[in-house]
C-alpha cells in the first residue's frame, strides 16, 4: 500500500456501530464496563462488542493500558459535556449557600459535574486513582489536562496566589476523588434481604468486636449527596485560603 493511503484499513474498520473511531472504540468501551465491570473489558470483548477483530482496535488504542487510560478520558470527556451543557453554576441543595465569590461557586460546580457523572459510571472511578499513579502527568489524556487547568483557572481568576493556588487544588482534587470512592464503595451484601440488617451483612461482624461499626452501618451506607460534598469542599477551602496568624 502506498504512503498515505489508508483506504484498505479504513475499509477494514466499519464494524457493529459504524466506522470506528477513537472516540466511538471508547464509547462502546464505557459501556461494556458499565454493564458488566471493568474485568470483563478486553481487546477481545471490545471487539466482539464492536463486531470486528480485536487486532483492529490496536490501531486506535495500542494495549490494555491504553484502553485503560482511554476509560478515564472518556469520563473527563463527560464532565466537560456536562459542564457545557450545564455552564452556570446551579442553586445547591446542601447547606452551602452559592452566594459566595463566582471561583467558589465555579469549583463547586465542577465538582457537582464530576460527581454526577462520576455515580453513572461507578466501575470507571477507581481508574481516577490507579491510573494517575503510573501516568506521568504530561502524558495523561488532554481531557484529564484540561480538568486540572480548569481547576487552577478559577484559583487564579479568584486571586489566590501560586502557593496558595496550589494548596487549594490539591485539596479540591483529593477531597472530591475520595468523597466519590467512599460514596460508590461496596456496602450491600445481600441486595435482595428486606431487612436492614442481614442486607448489610451485619451478622458476619463480632459485635463484640465492631460495635460502633455494626451500629452506624446503616447510616454509613447511604450517600451524602452534593450537601456533603460541597460543604467538605468549602470548609478545605476556608482552610487552605485563609491566611494564619
Amino acid at each position: 500500500m502506498p504512503a498515505g493511503d489508508t483506504t484498505g484499513r479504513r475499509a477494514s474498520d466499519k464494524g457493529r456501530y459504524g466506522r470506528l473511531t477513537r472516540e466511538r472504540v471508547l464509547a462502546v468501551a464505557l459501556g461494556v464496563v458499565d454493564a458488566e465491570g471493568l474485568s470483563a473489558l478486553s481487546m477481545r470483548r471490545l471487539g466482539s462488542e464492536l463486531g470486528v477483530e480485536a487486532m483492529s482496535l490496536y490501531r486506535y488504542l495500542p494495549g490494555k493500558d491504553a484502553l485503560l487510560d482511554g476509560m478515564v478520558e472518556a469520563l473527563y470527556q463527560e464532565v466537560e459535556e456536562h459542564l457545557r451543557a450545564n455552564p452556570d453554576p446551579a442553586p445547591d441543595d446542601g447547606p452551602t449557600p452559592e452566594d459566595g465569590p463566582a471561583w467558589r461557586a465555579g469549583l463547586r460546580h465542577i465538582a457537582r459535574a464530576t460527581y454526577a457523572v462520576g455515580l453513572r459510571h461507578p466501575e470507571v472511578v477507581p481508574l481516577l486513582a490507579t491510573r494517575m499513579l503510573s501516568v506521568p502527568l504530561a502524558r495523561r489524556p488532554a481531557a484529564v489536562l484540561r480538568a486540572d487547568e480548569r481547576i487552577l483557572r478559577l484559583l487564579h481568576e479568584g486571586g489566590l496566589d501560586e502557593p496558595t493556588a496550589t494548596a487549594a487544588h490539591r485539596a479540591f482534587t483529593a477531597w472530591l476523588l475520595g468523597y466519590l470512592l467512599v460514596e460508590l464503595r461496596a456496602m450491600v451484601d445481600a441486595p435482595e434481604e428486606p431487612d436492614p440488617a442481614f442486607r448489610l451483612g451485619l451478622h458476619r461482624m463480632p459485635a463484640q468486636d465492631f460495635p460502633r461499626l455494626r451500629a452506624g452501618a446503616a447510616a454509613l451506607a447511604g450517600q451524602g449527596g452534593h450537601g456533603e460534598l460541597t460543604a467538605g469542599i468549602d470548609a478545605l477551602l476556608d482552610r487552605v485560603t485563609t491566611p494564619t496568624a
